[in-house]
């Protein structure tokens, strides 16, 4: 009757447990906390409180100086350099003594970044590189920790011939391309006459910040298998994504209907060329420069970003993020919030008017559902399947019209001017600027970003971009690259047994050699697909070590006599008791008196 009432106890609990998941949470929290003993739980409280003393006593000091200069700054530059300036110094500081949390944050803020540069900076173009105050820091702090503790910072090893190739290379034409211009004197009337070689601007700035851009994101690469510690840390990393994706594509809605119901000006009543020119001066609750012409069938949406190109590669990464959460992750509630991601991706690419993105959003999903296999899993891809079917049911019913004036928009742009016809007229277009140039014409000579220090040709696809910078011999070095990455990556995911991080490993890979081989457009030149690139190789060569953690993991309580069973919605091990057979329980074991020293008694 005992071990009835002890059945029923326990099957109760269970049900509970079920029933009410945050009080299982808790329970969990505090059952973790009972497994700590009192010198130990005061232990971890003691090494929180000495953190936060050491954040203070370096921060204050730094916060103190920076808004002194600041108030120095606001009465002899104006309000945008006095809040630039400390904003900066306390930035680079912070990121420098915490690179960890200094990249997370750096993650999270980029997609913000243009609403920041236009919303609360006014348009700085110096609010644009605040990213970069997160990341370089960072970056430099985690390989100085390196060599002090003896790592190795450049994995895999087998990458890196490849990678210093490119950066060599780049390096001979900056110095030899780049830097010879800023000699030269400066470009008039007369030079031009003569057609004399002059300079324009300052060649050799804009080459190094034009390498910035080219190489400054590889090093994630190597960051991210620091940064990613674990399943746990992968697990943020992802789920972090997916909510940026929800939280971006939701104020992307937001922002259309605002534009929609006459809350936000747009630019409908304008004339001639203002209607199909993307204009700040229409800039609606988030994101820089915007058209919105309904009457002309005119609409480009730039989101939270600077620009709405910028934009529709967000949503073209995002969605393989998005994918690859909704059929990876090993929590049903993010398997659903993937789902629900997944929708509002596609719902984005169809509003803001980006063609590219209406193209590839659905047929990166169909590429990622054949080609990581999720067809062979019904019992996951079933449930998907139906959930984005009935968003995708909703969305055209409601917005049937818009998706018919997108497709229709989409067919006549490719009928006027085809992809295929645009990469062969820019191929044209920089042939004959190459084969005389084995290094190239100089970096950042076709890069917008870096026209603050001189002029710049106009080249709106990849390949032939590279080819124009750093010549015929930098393409195929870079291609080399990009090669080597796909091949090792993909060796890498294949390695991998654990079906979760299988299947998120086969989406970043599809990814990759998307983006590695794709030359319409550049969005390895700008953000956000620079970042999510670099970052989703670094992550797939980190994902074996976790795989091995988790093996380990599972393989210990063995070696102390317990039994380990994965639970197959979770990545970590759980602990089960040995298997009896049937039967009565068996009694418990006989109480022994404590043993007494010969000649004591019994009793005192």
């Amino acid at each position: 009757m005992q071990q009835a009432g002890r059945m029923n106890s326990r099957a109760s609990g269970a049900k509970a447990g079920k029933g009410n998941g945050k009080s299982g949470k808790a329970s969990d929290k505090a059952a973790k906390k009972a497994e700590l003993s009192p010198q130990e739980q005061a232990l971890k409280q003691r090494e929180a409180a000495e953190a936060r003393k050491a954040f203070l006593g370096f921060a204050m000091p730094i916060a103190f100086v920076s808004g002194l200069l600041g108030l120095i700054m606001f009465f002899a530059a104006g309000p945008k350099l006095a809040v630039a300036l400390p904003g900066a110094i306390l930035s680079l500081s912070l990121s420098y003594r915490y690179p960890r949390q200094a990249l997370w944050f750096f993650f999270l803020y980029m997609p913000f970044s243009g609403t920041v540069t236009y919303w609360l900076a006014g348009g700085n173009a110096l609010f644009q590189l605040a990213k970069d105050a997160f990341y370089f820091p960072a970056l430099l702090a985690i390989w100085l920790g390196t060599k002090r503790d003896k790592a190795d910072f450049w994995k895999p090893n087998k990458l890196m011939p490849w990678m210093w190739l490119l950066v060599v290379f780049s390096i001979m034409t900056l110095l030899f391309v780049n830097l010879p211009r800023e000699f030269l004197p400066t470009c008039n009337e007369s030079t031009k006459l003569l057609g004399k070689a002059c300079k324009e601007g300052k060649p050799f700035a804009q080459g190094l910040l034009g390498a910035k851009v080219y190489l400054g994101y590889i090093p994630l690469v190597f960051c991210m298998q620091r940064l990613i510690k674990g399943q746990k840390e992968f697990l943020f990393f992802t789920r972090s994504h997916l909510t940026l994706a929800i939280a971006c594509c939701g104020l992307c809605l937001m922002q259309y209907l605002m534009l929609k119901t006459g809350r936000c000006a747009g630019t409908d009543h304008l004339s001639g060329d203002d209607l199909f020119k993307a204009t700040l001066s229409a800039k609606c609750l988030v994101g820089g420069s915007l058209v919105f012409s309904p009457s002309q069938g005119m609409i480009r949406l730039p989101g939270t970003f600077v620009a709405p190109w910028q934009w529709g590669w967000f949503l073209i990464a995002n969605a393989y993020i998005t994918t690859a959460t909704a059929f990876s992750d090993p929590k049903a509630l993010w398997r659903l919030l993937g789902m629900l991601g997944m929708g509002f991706v596609f719902i984005c690419a169809v509003i803001s008017g980006q063609r590219v993105a209406l193209a590839l959003v659905p047929v990166s999903v169909i590429l990622l559902v054949v080609l990581t296999g999720q067809l062979k899993s019904p019992k996951r891809f079933i449930p998907i399947a139906v959930g984005v079917g009935a968003l995708f049911v909703a969305g055209t019913t409601l917005y049937a019209d818009i998706i018919a004036e997108r497709i229709a928009s989409f067919q006549s742009r490719w009928e006027a001017s085809p992809a295929t016809d645009m990469i062969a007229h820019q191929i044209d277009f920089v042939w004959p600027l190459i084969k005389d140039a084995p290094l190239g014409n100089g970096l950042g000579g076709s890069i917008n970003s870096t026209r603050m220090f001189g002029p710049t040709v106009l080249i709106e696809t990849w390949f032939p971009r590279v080819a124009y910078e750093t010549g015929l011999i930098g393409l195929i070095i870079f291609l080399l690259f990009v090669s080597a990455i796909s091949i090792f990556t993909f060796k890498a995911y294949r390695s991998l047994k654990e079906k979760n991080l299988r299947s998120f490993a086969a989406c970043f890979w599809v990814f990759i050699v998307f983006i590695s081989y794709q030359t319409y457009y550049y969005p390895l030149d700008v953000d956000p697909v620079a970042v999510y690139y670099w970052s989703m190789i670094g992550v797939v060569f980190r994902l074996p070590a976790i795989e091995k953690q988790m093996r380990e993991a599972l393989l210990a309580p063995e070696a102390e006599g317990g039994e380990v069973e994965p639970e197959p919605s979770r990545f970590a091990p759980v602990r089960i008791a040995p298997k009896r057979g049937p039967g009565p329980a068996p009694p418990p074991p006989p109480m022994r008196s404590p043993q007494r020293k010969p000649g004591t008694e019994r009793y005192s």
